[in-house]
């Protein structure tokens, strides 16, 4: 009984230590594959668009050679807060989306009023910390993820194949605009003991910029998907 107790726990331990991460992984190579499939990238373009974001964004290469790659520094305030953008986190989000705008010759007008939608709820449920920086609670964060996605379908009901690269452009750009422009006057209004860093982006692609883009893409895509079914059964059940 006791073996059998025994194997068990150690399945139960080789599960979450090996097979669980890999599945996990798995999840997250195949949401942000299909992401970057609906706006017009391919598998490998993806695979190097988040690897050069992970490798610029997370500083391992400022470690290797000494020098600043992954946050640009662009001034200092009071001299103990010295404030930055990130490139993994923020500046390669937003040359795609300055890319997406142009390839797809979006509407100027849906653009702007997208992005200040997406801003305004972005500010609301977010908030500085001194300490973490800009952060928002779950399921807080989802709240950008949803609007941008329910927004460019809605701007692009009569051409859904401008929704995908829509909903990456306004998510991205107002979660940048709404949390860490819109708050970044009263994180830099705390008063600290030490130089501290306030870094746009600064999560690199674990930043709720990235991840914003990302995942309304997938929601986008998965909810087009949907409406097809939905379309399709009513149009074989009319039929019948």
């Amino acid at each position: 009984m006791s073996e059998t107790v025994f194997f068990f726990n150690q399945l139960a331990e080789y599960f979450f230590v090996i097979i669980l991460p890999i599945v996990v992984f798995y999840i997250l190579y195949l949401i942000i594959t299909k992401s970057f499939r609906e706006i017009g990238f391919s598998t490998l373009e993806a695979i190097v668009i988040v690897f050069l974001s992970f490798l610029l964004g997370s500083g391992i290469i400022d470690s290797s050679v000494g020098i600043s790659f992954s946050n640009i520094p662009l001034f200092t305030y009071h001299t103990y807060w010295m404030v930055g953008i990130n490139v993994g986190g923020a500046i390669i989000p937003i040359l795609l989306s300055l890319y997406l705008c142009v390839k797809n010759r979006l509407a100027p007008l849906q653009v702007f009023l997208g992005i200040g939608i997406i801003s305004i709820v972005t500010f609301f449920v977010t908030s500085p910390d001194p300490e973490k920086g800009i952060v928002s609670p779950f399921p807080w964060w989802l709240l950008p993820i949803l609007t941008a996605s329910l927004v460019s379908l809605f701007f692009s009901w009569n051409l859904k194949k401008k929704a995908a690269p829509l909903a990456y452009t306004i998510g991205t750009l107002g979660v940048l605009i709404g949390a860490d422009c819109f708050h970044l006057i009263g994180l830099l209004q705390n008063e600290i003991n030490t130089p501290r860093n306030a870094v746009i982006g600064g999560a690199s692609v674990f930043d709720m910029v990235f991840i914003t883009g990302i995942l309304a893409v997938f929601l986008d895509g998965f909810l087009v998907v949907q409406q097809k079914r939905n379309k399709k059964n009513t149009e074989s059940h009319s039929q019948v």
